[in-house]
């Protein structure tokens, strides 16, 4: 047969009628065997949900009992080094050298640091064991987090190392709060220590704010202890017997008086020579201070030396050479001028700087 009759017979086919293109309505019997059906499947399927249901949840109560086990384990552990005081070298002062404001600082950046690393590693792995359990495939997604983690760190490289750096700062105890520092870039007083960034106040009260990737080495001038020295210039002709006598008077007699007793943690000694020239000779004096009071040691030194030598008569040289101090006779002639040729009017000199007469008009 021709597709034209086949189109002449469907035209020519009787249209169906409106009872016919109607919508049938479910009996009582198509609704039953529904039911049944999806009873049927659910009783296949149930034992598959609850397995996967108990398995979620036996993950979320292990991931969340491990998180406050180990987040509590952290907490008692950094409690504990804060309590924690240990000696310096060995010796009693180790007590004296604990801030406690430094240590509290320390303790809490350390706890916090761990504290979200551990939730981190916990929530992350239950995460993904909980997608795995619903049969997700995993690849695409550890993927996409692996390129995105490397988009990242290339943009963010410089917060990355400040952070990184600031990590380690923290737990290798280089500074604290109340130390006076040297990063290089700037020196002063630390008054904060982050994770990112540290704050110093400097000698003229300003506050630096150091990104801990730029610091390349810390001088730490308040770990341990301090020196004072101070530098003493006599005449070379002095006694070193009683000078020495002197300077050991006077250490001693700071080393009795507040608040220089506490400031000093050992006797004032005197090295002896530090250097011998023609016009002088330099006594070095030196004593172990409480870390950060050096300065103030060494002003209190030369103050006391001072007066004590001017009341033994002992003199203190510096600056000039002696041969230069005691000022020559003044020489009468020395303001007065070298004599000039032209003074004399005689001379050629003279003749010759004399202008010409012009020559006189005969009427």
């Amino acid at each position: 047969m021709s597709p034209f009759s086949d189109l002449l017979a469907a035209g020519s086919s009787p249209s169906p009628s409106p009872s016919e293109t109607a919508p049938s309505v479910p009996s009582l019997r198509d609704a039953q065997e529904s039911a049944t059906n999806a009873a049927g499947w659910v009783e296949e399927n149930w034992s598959t949900w609850l397995a996967i249901g108990l398995r979620v949840l036996l993950i979320v109560v292990i991931a969340t009992v491990l998180r406050v086990a180990v987040r509590r384990a952290i907490t008692k552990l950094i409690d504990r080094m804060n309590r924690t005081v240990q000696a310096v070298d060995g010796t009693a002062i180790g007590g004296l050298l604990v801030n406690v404001e430094r240590r509290r600082q320390r303790s809490q950046a350390i706890g916090s640091v761990l504290r979200s690393v551990a939730s981190f590693l916990i929530l992350g792995t239950a995460g993904l064991m909980i997608l795995a359990t619903f049969e997700i495939n995993l690849a695409p997604l550890l993927a996409s987090a692996g390129v995105a983690g490397v988009a990242i760190g290339f943009g963010a490289r410089n917060l990355v190392t400040d952070f990184l750096s600031g990590v380690f700062m923290i737990l290798e105890d280089q500074y604290g709060v109340g130390d006076s520092i040297d990063v290089g870039v700037a020196s002063g007083e630390v008054i904060e220590v982050g994770l990112r960034v540290t704050k110093l106040r400097g000698d003229n009260g300003e506050i630096w704010y150091v990104r801990n990737g730029e610091v390349k080495r810390v001088g730490n001038l308040s770990q341990g202890w301090a020196t004072a020295g101070v530098d003493v210039t006599v005449r070379p002709s002095e006694d070193l017997d009683h000078v020495k006598a002197v300077l050991t008077e006077v250490g001693e007699a700071m080393s009795k008086e507040d608040p220089w007793n506490e400031m000093l943690w050992g006797p004032v000694e005197i090295l002896g020579l530090d250097s011998v020239l023609l016009d002088s000779m330099v006594v070095r004096v030196s004593a172990r201070t409480m870390p950060g009071k050096s300065l103030t040691v060494e002003r209190e030194l030369r103050w006391r030396i001072k007066r004590r030598f001017d009341r033994e008569g002992i003199r203190i040289v510096g600056g000039l050479p002696l041969q230069q101090e005691t000022e020559a006779d003044s020489d009468p002639t020395a303001g007065m001028a070298a004599p000039s040729a032209y003074a004399n009017t005689t001379s050629p000199q003279a003749q010759a700087a004399t202008p010409l007469t012009p020559p006189s008009v005969t009427k």
